[in-house]
């Protein structure tokens, strides 16, 4: 495995960088590096979206758009990420977009329409985060181009949910992103970009290396360690690695990893790269089951969810705002194991199965036994979570046996927040009314996502009704102990549960259940997934 330079498409070329720490995030190169300073540093741990770019990627599959929620521009598939948390070497083999290329895509033209709107609305006060609404507006320009459709306010408020702004407001930004369609359309010619990127990827290795010095880890002789970014592009080159290297740290969208070095200044080693394997990330329905891969983006993984269970739609779109959706992976939600992660509650609700692979062998693991104590999991050395299966609903169950579905989450911030308390709550009834099948999964409650043993218990068996419900919302406090925190107090995440866990019979009790415009903050329409 040769080291090689990462080689990507920036400005209209190829970009060759070498020698720099495998943890030099997008951002970093970009304004201290290429001395590109558009992008700005806002909260350096995608929180704010600032420092939103867009990477392109080539896809010649052209299968594959109907399973990705990335926008397709010709051959190009785009996602609008975060920088300061895109490790630079991820970029090998793709092309990265920011707000200075935006006027070459309008030629003739002062700035590109993303850009004039928001001058002509008033959409930018002090201006810093100004270039990452230009770049989130811009991907959903590219979008909606392309399909000939016109976003809608609520549309554009979910595209801009992982942008801040501080002082001007939304309302005029939003006026921005209806206008910016009533110019002359100014579209990416994305052949150009192609043609670069199949020679990069005709020169590169199999798997791709980069490695480089390390100045703040020197090894046993005194000199900068040497670190390594390998990324193979094959499942089989991927276990292979994983086996001889077990304690690579394996990266995927860095939506948490970036933070570790970002702010917590953490040694992470060797870095062992899903994204660019095919096999995990492909989104598939075998039979009876929904597999997803393990590099599936967030937002092609929510919208398979949701394309099946529409009740999860809410807690798809609260999950983080689409830069994030378009870099973190459900995969890596599981496998992180945060006791706070909004996915598992969810996937522990379904039932969920973990297929896990190391070498060549796999085994299957529900998801309810994976977790064995704070941030500790049931993975053995040189093994690595292959795909999520998810088992789907039966085509034709009777009525009563119909799964009754709800996720909930309490943040600080309605949108692109972490959680105090999320839950996955499912029940099925027999036909006499009673529970016949529950399950009941909190996150921010414990050590680790679980499920709440004694309120199961409390309902099963037992009508679905508001005496029952009481009874489970009484034991809730023996399966639960939280911890206080900056995000909420103990009691008040204990509260919280039992008041989920009511709304949840509320929406769903047989007798007159409350529709979604008495139980939610927002009555109005919810904006669509891109569903697969």
């Amino acid at each position: 495995m040769d080291p090689q330079p990462i080689r990507f498409v920036h400005r209209g070329q190829i970009t060759e960088v070498s020698g720099l720490p495998v943890t030099t995030t997008v951002l970093q190169w970009l304004r201290e590096h290429a001395h590109q300073c558009g992008t700005k540093e806002g909260c350096a741990e995608g929180d704010c979206g600032a420092c939103t770019v867009v990477v392109a990627e080539l896809v010649e599959d052209d299968g594959a758009q109907e399973t990705s929620g990335a926008i397709a521009v010709g051959p190009l598939h785009l996602r609008p990420v975060n920088a300061c948390i895109r490790y630079l070497p991820t970029l090998h083999g793709k092309a990265l977009l920011t707000v200075e290329d935006l006027q070459s895509l309008a030629p003739g033209r002062a700035l590109h329409p993303v850009q004039q709107t928001l001058v002509d609305c008033h959409g930018s006060q002090c201006g810093f985060c100004t270039p990452g609404f230009v770049m989130s507006l811009y991907a959903s320009y590219e979008r909606h181009q392309g399909a000939g459709t016109r976003p809608t306010r609520q549309q554009l408020a979910d595209d801009l949910s992982g942008n801040l702004c501080r002082c001007t407001g939304y309302r005029p930004i939003l006026d921005a992103g209806q206008a910016m369609f009533e110019a002359p359309p100014a579209r990416l010619d994305p052949e150009p970009i192609a043609v670069l990127l199949r020679q990069i990827a005709e020169r590169t290795p199999e798997p791709f290396v980069h490695a480089a010095h390390n100045p703040a880890y020197p090894d046993a002789q005194g000199q900068p360690r040497i670190d390594h970014f390998i990324a193979p592009r094959t499942l089989a080159e991927f276990a292979s690695v994983r086996a001889e290297r077990p304690e690579a740290r394996l990266l995927a969208g860095a939506t948490d990893i970036g933070l570790w070095t970002n702010k917590q200044f953490r040694d992470v080693g060797d870095l062992l790269y899903l994204g660019d394997v095919r096999e995990l990330q492909a989104v598939e329905h075998d039979g009876a089951l929904l597999r997803i891969g393990a590099a599936v983006p967030l937002e092609d993984a929510w919208a398979a969810l949701v394309r099946h269970w529409p009740e999860l739609r809410e807690m798809a779109l609260r999950f983080a705002g689409p830069p994030v959706r378009h870099a973190g992976t459900l995969g890596g939600n599981v496998a992180n194991g945060s006791p706070i992660g909004d996915g598992a509650p969810v996937l522990l609700a379904l039932d969920a199965v973990l297929l896990l692979q190391r070498g060549p062998v796999q085994r299957r693991l529900p998801l309810a036994a994976f977790y064995l104590d704070y941030m500790k999991n049931a993975l053995q050395p040189g093994e690595f979570l292959r795909a999520i299966e998810v088992p789907l609903p039966a085509a034709h169950a009777p009525q009563a046996e119909t799964l009754r579905l709800r996720a909930y989450k309490l943040s600080k911030r309605y949108d692109c927040d972490i959680s105090a308390v999320s839950c996955g709550l499912a029940l099925r009834l027999d036909a006499q009314g009673h529970v016949g099948h529950v399950r009941l999964a909190f996150g921010g409650m414990a050590a680790v996502v679980r499920r709440a043993a004694q309120a199961e218990a409390a309902l099963l068996g037992q009508p679905w009704s508001e005496a029952s419900v009481r009874a489970a919302m009484r034991s809730l406090d023996a399966d639960f102990q939280p911890l206080t925190d900056l995000r909420a107090s103990s009691a008040h995440r204990q509260r919280v549960a039992r008041n989920l866990l009511w709304r949840f019979w509320l929406e769903t009790r047989l007798d007159a259940p409350l529709p979604a415009s008495q139980t939610r903050v927002w009555s109005g329409s919810m904006p669509a997934l891109h569903t697969v």
